[in-house]
């Protein structure tokens, strides 16, 4: 007779695939609901995922400890960030005295998916399962859109920004240096936030797209053909590394900030067991606008955490105990207060129409700049060193 369940994780993208793999590390039996993944809307389906992630250095370290970190043909250092605003601001961030390699890395989402779906086939201590199993605790990783958070009633506050992002990966005519650029374009009332991220290794000229644009403008661009979006691009990077030339197909998908008001509870009699409990983590609990790039950071460091305070608990208490899901609850809303709070603020800072507020904010860009602490701060935060 098999061993029974400890732990329930419903939902296997990155971040459930990822806490299966770490619980089960810690010697636990884990169920893993392996439903189909929600991706990112597509304009041209059935083609291959173009999404890239900023991954800091503590969410390497907690992927290399469960030896899934991409090998380095899809994992780019950024060894420097340039930020742009829309009236003559700009920041500059190096990873040089930080103690790393690098601010971040570039990973291809696809390459990372398969190195977790391969460690996950490899751990004897993983079951993949269609439907829920009962077990002492469930944790749901099943996304923005998670059904079991829906289909327990728990509130989930939503604010759309009014925008939506658009993916897709160029090949610049310069190589782009190992550095992460992003401006801050007015585009009629609006701001728009282009991304281009550095892929291919430290010689590399391929970057991944992120734009953040009002939706009539996303659809715009998608409706584009490929030299007219070009040219867009172009525009919009300001010829920061030549021209632009379109590689891969476009997706696009609604941004907004959201948050659970409740991580944790008992699980409902028509659910579980009595005594069983439940705790949400990554985009079931939480979610960013991506111009951070610290979404999967987020969800990540729940992993780290519930895995740490689980395995440190007194022997005596069970892994459905109230009192620890609870304090994960409190560690993760405040690592979420500074990150969702901070970029929520930005991004409504540089949406203002008014001449004066951009004259404000960019005088800021130039203070924050050269505020060597403070920047040293921010910059430690993010990069998950803090």
């Amino acid at each position: 007779m098999s061993r029974p369940f400890d732990i329930c994780v419903r939902g296997a993208g990155i971040v459930g695939r990822a806490m299966a793999l770490q619980l089960a590390a810690k010697r636990l039996r884990v169920a893993l609901v392996d439903a189909p993944a929600q991706a990112a809307s597509d304009s041209t389906p059935g083609h291959s995922d173009v999404r890239a992630y900023a991954l800091s250095p503590a969410s390497r370290a907690l992927l290399e400890s469960l030896r899934c970190w991409p090998d380095a043909a899809f994992a780019t250092p950024v060894k420097a960030m340039e930020v742009a605003g829309d009236d003559g601001g700009m920041l500059h961030f190096e990873a040089a005295g930080h103690g790393s390699a690098a601010l971040n890395w570039i990973v291809d989402v696809p390459a990372l998916e398969t190195r977790l779906a391969q460690a996950v086939e490899f751990q004897g201590l993983i079951e993949r399962v269609d439907t829920p199993r009962p077990a002492p605790l469930t944790v749901v990783c099943e996304g923005r859109a998670s059904a079991s958070r829906a289909g327990w009633g728990l509130v989930y506050e939503q604010k759309p920004y009014g925008q939506h992002a658009l993916a897709t990966r160029v090949r610049s005519d310069r190589p782009h240096g190992e550095i992460a650029r992003q401006w801050f374009n007015r585009e009629g009332a609006a701001t728009e936030v282009l991304a281009l991220l550095p892929l291919d290794g430290p010689l590399g000229s391929a970057c991944a797209v992120v734009w953040s644009v009002a939706p009539e403008r996303a659809q715009a661009l998608l409706d584009m053909d490929a030299p007219q979006l070009e040219a867009a691009l172009d525009a919009a990077s300001h010829g920061a590394l030549g021209a632009l030339h379109l590689v891969a197909q476009r997706q696009t998908w609604p941004l907004q900030w959201a948050l659970a008001q409740q991580w944790s509870g008992a699980m409902p009699a028509a659910d579980g067991a009595p005594g069983c409990t439940w705790v949400l983590a990554g985009d079931a609990a939480h979610a960013v606008h991506p111009l951070a790039g610290q979404g999967l950071n987020l969800g990540l460091g729940d992993v780290a955490a519930l895995a740490r305070l689980l395995d440190e608990r007194p022997y005596w208490r069970p892994l459905s105990d109230a009192k620890i899901l609870r304090a994960y609850e409190r560690e993760r809303k405040t690592a979420f207060a500074m990150v969702g709070h901070t970029t929520d603020a930005l991004q409504r800072l540089f949406d203002h129409p008014h001449p004066l507020v951009a004259q404000a904010r960019n005088w800021g860009l130039r203070g924050f700049d050269r505020s060597a602490g403070l920047k040293q701060w921010v910059t430690r935060q993010a990069m998950g060193l803090a």
